[in-house]
């Protein structure tokens, strides 16, 4: 059976949503009207593309260093409700693109508004007001994608039926395997298609955040993640190291190998991509239902979690990259987030140069760095034993306790006005 994924939204305490996701099981026919749906979308957006981006490098060109306004006036940019008129509404028209028909006017119009935000997220990013990684421009779709969406909202008038089916418009009523009830209506859907070949409904659900949050307790908990052991916890306690993707090596090198066999662009190839890729799936698969678990663990028996801020990136271009890519710290680390601020935790990231492994966890004395191959050592200081992963938790843990209680503003005293009573912020909410 399987689990379905719980994906974080927003992570403010006024507006959540939550995205919940289920399998589903359409019949040969559902499939091949599912394929139309994909494929109509895909069109729609190369050919919004295809107008949109020389206008863009037109104007990126009339206003770069030395060139004069007089050799060309910058040319407007067509928004997603004139490329709707011209591409979807008359396009249905002509007899090139009469097949836009098989799917729902909603999807189209919702693919270019995804192409829009696309745009601002590539031109944010490159200006630096959008954080993270720099953002490619949006690219031109190809029919060999593997990966295929859909996303219906409430004008397509989908709907679930009475008897636990999802109809979706021009695809008909989905089976899905329902494994928890959803807790509101959902505000929009998205099928999904996986490299694999499997087929999920995504629902966007608005919730009440106050439903979420837990009641106070006392502790917290530091972590120190590793790849020996997955994650090492203050209290002395450790989390072993699943390695899903090394424990699947042998069947994956054999699926591969039977792959590299086949001719190019035969169906006989075809077929053993998709047996690789469900071998990928059910490594991902896995471990994310492992991450699931254990966030919810640590997060619902603890008041505060704190936990290295680490470059996986950097880390991910070492020796040790297949390792560092089986262990995903970083969805483990993403998870322990949201689920923290949905049930009103506290959780802290410590920066990454903190020198969790150099402090002494009894006497705070910093000892120095060390190499890898040393995994235990004695504080020079005050003499105490030390396994090097379990005094980085302790570490850990004692430098999150600063950091909040820095971040925690003091309690007003019994002088203090309504209003700065009022006013003060929960730690809970930092």
């Amino acid at each position: 059976m399987y689990s379905p994924r719980l994906f974080w939204s927003r992570a403010t305490l006024s507006d959540v949503q939550l995205r919940y996701q289920f399998r589903a099981t359409p019949t040969p026919g559902q499939r091949i009207r599912a394929a139309r749906v994909f494929g109509c979308k895909r069109v729609v957006w190369n050919d919004a593309l295809a107008q949109v981006e020389p206008v863009k490098a037109s104007n990126k060109l009339l206003g770069s260093p030395g060139r004069r306004l007089s050799e060309g006036p910058y040319q407007r940019v067509p928004t997603s409700a004139d490329l709707s008129k011209v591409l979807v509404t008359q396009g249905k028209k002509t007899r090139a693109r009469a097949f836009l028909a098989d799917a729902p006017v909603g999807v189209l119009q919702q693919t270019l508004r995804d192409l829009d935000r696309a745009w601002k997220a590539h031109e944010d990013s490159k200006a630096g007001r959008r954080k993270g990684a720099r953002i490619a421009p949006p690219r031109f779709k190809s029919r060999k994608d593997n990966r295929q969406t859909a996303r219906y909202t409430r004008s397509d008038r989908w709907s679930i039926t009475d008897k636990g089916r999802v109809r979706l418009p021009k695809i008909g009523d989905l089976k899905v395997t329902w494994t928890r009830s959803l807790p509101s209506e959902p505000t929009s859907v998205t099928l999904i298609k996986d490299r694999s070949g499997r087929y999920f409904v995504s629902f966007v659900v608005d919730t009440d955040p106050a439903a979420d949050v837990l009641s106070p307790i006392d502790g917290d908990q530091g972590i120190d993640l590793g790849l020996s052991r997955f994650a090492v916890l203050a209290d002395g306690s450790h989390i072993a190291s699943p390695r899903y993707l090394r424990r699947a090596e042998k069947k994956l090198k054999k699926r591969q190998r039977v792959m590299s066999r086949k001719q190019k662009g035969s169906r006989n190839r075809e077929k053993a991509r998709v047996k690789v890729a469900r071998a990928h799936a059910a490594v991902a698969d896995a471990r994310r239902n492992f991450h699931h678990q254990w966030s919810h663990k640590l997060t619902s028996e603890n008041q505060a979690v704190f936990t290295e801020n680490l470059s996986v990136r950097g880390l991910a271009r070492t020796r040790l990259a297949k390792s560092v890519h089986d262990a995903g710290w970083a969805q483990f680390v993403s998870f322990c987030e949201y689920k923290a601020i949905r049930r009103g935790r506290s959780f802290v990231k410590v920066d990454r140069y903190f020198p969790s492994s150099q402090v002494c966890s009894a006497c705070g004395h910093r000892d120095g760095p060390k190499p890898l191959n040393v995994r235990e050592w004695t504080c020079s200081n005050c003499g105490t034993w030390h396994d090097r992963d379990w005094n980085a938790g302790r570490a850990v843990r004692a430098e999150g306790r600063r950091i909040l209680a820095a971040a925690e503003p003091p309690t007003p005293g019994p002088g203090a006005s309504r209003r700065q009573r009022r006013e003060r912020v929960p730690a809970e909410c930092t």
